[in-house]
């Protein structure tokens, strides 16, 4: 197995990826607000009520 130098490690992880975005300074940042109502828990399924009635025959 070979073994590869921190720039030779470097290299590679650029090759494959590519360079980083430029970074977003802080005065090209904007605050949001959120418009939307906030999102629900997802159904997960009968709840134990339900569950009871199924069972019962109900």
């Amino acid at each position: 197995m070979t073994e590869f130098t921190n720039a030779e490690l470097a290299f590679l992880r650029h090759v494959r990826f590519g360079e980083l975005p430029a970074r977003v300074l802080p005065e090209d940042r904007v605050e949001i607000e959120e418009t939307d109502p906030k999102r629900g828990w997802p159904d997960l399924g009968p709840n134990e009520d339900q569950q009871v009635l199924h069972h019962a025959g109900g």
